[in-house]
């Protein structure tokens, strides 16, 4: 079923028996979208929440990385905020420790922290998360990591991912598509980012975000080796990611010959999943490898990933945070 579902969320026509559920669902979420940004509380710092519209993956961490580290530069001192989805934590809010367990804090947090080092906490309650960040750090802005429709949270800046690739598939709302709100929501988000090629807005002006692969490094060391070293023979690739197909095709476009493991997004792992028979290089996203890092043998590798805009691009996000410095005094 969900596969065949994903299969007509991106073709041209949507499921036609599920267009009355997906107009139900609307209804149903506007009507909550009213009710909680009218309670929404007042936070003592500015919010930037970076989120989607669609269901799976669009490159919402790299832009999250990418955006903390220019904060920094632009004179903040950000942190982050998460739901922490995949983990559980033993109580909340969770500070996430560099060292801290996956299945406490989730996969997207932990590679946040480890990759900025600025102080990231989890909770399901964002306004909890946002509160206790502010009360336990000197932070003067605060990155949602998701949450675009998690409206008890009061933002001041809304920035929307899109893949490039898979656009706004066929334009429904779900179960009959792919969006969890009409495409319309994006006139009302301030800057919406666009990763990779392809779909566009000529009314909307998105920004264009590329996401680049570098060297692998390995997991169980401190070995860092370039990915033409990989070309020449078979290399088995993971991701458990939203899009597994643009890990691959990245890979791909490397020289390598990929033998492909697509797994769900935010995939649990043990040694044996990755147990595939052989001793051939195992390469898979950042992401999976904060997940394998205590069992990793010596032939897996990760890839990391970088966020990249071009400068008028960085202008323009850079033109928007600044005007929170009113919010921020």
């Amino acid at each position: 079923m969900r596969a065949w579902l994903q299969t007509r969320w991106y073709s041209p026509v949507p499921p036609l028996p599920l267009l009355p559920l997906a107009w139900l669902y609307g209804r149903v979420a506007a009507v909550r979208r009213r009710r909680l940004l009218s309670t929404a509380p007042y936070l003592p710092v500015p919010v930037i929440v970076v989120g989607n519209v669609t269901v799976g993956g669009t490159g919402k961490t790299p832009f999250v990385i990418w955006l903390v580290e220019h904060l920094r530069r632009w004179g903040w001192n950000p942190g982050v905020v998460s739901r922490g989805y995949g983990g559980r934590a033993p109580h909340y809010p969770h500070r996430v420790d560099a060292a801290d367990d996956p299945r406490h804090c989730g996969d997207e947090p932990l590679l946040i922290a480890r990759r900025t080092a600025v102080p990231v906490v989890v909770d399901p309650d964002r306004v909890a998360a946002v509160r206790h960040l502010v009360e336990t750090s000197r932070v003067d802005i605060v990155v949602s990591d998701d949450g675009l429709q998690h409206y008890r949270l009061a933002r001041h800046l809304e920035i929307c991912i899109v893949d490039g690739a898979r656009g706004l598939g066929n334009g429904a709302l779900l179960p009959a598509g792919p969006l969890r709100e009409p495409p319309e929501r994006l006139r009302e988000v301030d800057l919406v980012v666009v990763n990779g090629d392809g779909w566009t807005d000529s009314v909307l002006r998105p920004l264009r975000m590329h996401v680049q692969i570098t060297d692998a490094r390995s997991i169980s060391g401190n070995v860092v080796r370039p990915l033409a070293d990989f070309r020449g023979r078979p290399v088995h690739a993971v991701a458990g990611i939203g899009h597994p197909a643009r890990f691959f095709a990245a890979l791909r476009a490397r020289g390598l010959d990929l033998i492909e493991h697509a797994f769900a997004d935010h995939q649990a792992y043990d040694r044996q999943t990755l147990a595939f028979g052989d001793d051939l290089p195992v390469l898979m996203t950042e992401k999976d490898a904060v997940k394998c890092a205590a069992f990793a043998a010596p032939h897996w590798w990760q890839v990391p990933a970088q966020a990249q805009l071009a400068p008028a691009d960085a202008a323009r996000v850079q033109e928007s945070v600044s005007r929170l410095r009113s919010v921020a005094g």
